[in-house]
């Protein structure tokens, strides 16, 4: 299929966004090509630039009185901490930043394809598996760091305990077990964000091209709202995942104990 084709095809199930409509006024060039391969990467880039600026103008200069935007911040991370605290322990603390960051760059993303003639990337694959491998590499990390390298076997086996338990093959078959689940987690998050989003854009495309002007317009205000809950929704699932990934593998005070 050629580019040509591909972006006609993809007009019919999407709205048309800005580097699509460049990437197809260019097409047969270079950076027509260019603009059609990492189309959702740029957009993915120009959110990171945003959010870069953001958090640069609202840490800048503290002031004893916070203006809008401090304050917004501070309430933010406020937020996150706690919620994050709430299912961690007060250890979670230093995985706020990871959680917060991944949280509100996930929700722009979602509401980014609600912007006229702008696109969201979470709608794209690459995009998801990417925050998807992200998380599970970052949770690997950790289990390791956490648990050691006997801790960590102790935790894929199952924390096998007694006579019984320490028998060849209940220990190897859980190790299995937990194997196949750790290596399925980055594709099922990645794969539930991008279908969830994905869905969201070509229903809103169909309910506002249903029943004229009038009830293209009803039908669209509709999910346009419904979207609007839904991108947040999504970005908040991921984010209580990778917290949940995260308690599976850190040593909590009573098992310390």
């Amino acid at each position: 299929m050629t580019a040509e084709e591909n972006v006609t095809t993809q007009s019919a199930s999407e709205f048309p966004n800005l580097i699509g409509i460049f990437a197809h006024q260019m097409k047969d060039t270079p950076v027509g090509h260019f603009l059609h391969t990492w189309e959702s990467a740029i957009y993915s880039l120009l959110i990171v630039a945003f959010l870069a600026t953001v958090a640069f103008k609202a840490t800048r200069k503290h002031a004893l009185i916070p203006g809008r935007l401090q304050n917004f911040a501070e309430f933010f991370v406020t937020s996150i901490d706690d919620f994050v605290c709430s299912i961690l322990g007060p250890q979670g603390r230093k995985y706020t930043p990871f959680i917060g960051t991944l949280f509100i760059y996930i929700l722009v993303m979602n509401l980014l394809g609600l912007v006229p003639f702008l696109k969201s990337p979470t709608s794209e694959w690459s995009n998801t598996l990417g925050l998807g491998l992200i998380v599970f590499a970052y949770v690997q990390y950790t289990a390791f760091k956490e648990l050691g390298l006997a801790g960590y076997a102790d935790h894929m086996m199952g924390k096998p305990r007694g006579v019984m338990a320490w028998t060849i093959i209940m220990p190897v078959f859980m190790f299995a077990l937990h194997l196949i689940g750790e290596i399925v987690r980055p594709f099922s998050l990645s794969l539930r964000l991008r279908s969830n989003i994905l869905a969201e854009e070509k229903l809103l495309v169909v309910f506002t091209g249903l029943g004229g002007y009038v009830g293209g317009t009803l039908g669209g205000c509709f999910m346009y709202l419904f979207d609007l809950i839904g991108a947040t929704v999504q970005a908040m699932v991921f984010s209580v995942l990778t917290l949940v990934y995260f308690a599976l593998v850190l040593v909590h005070e009573e098992e310390h104990h």
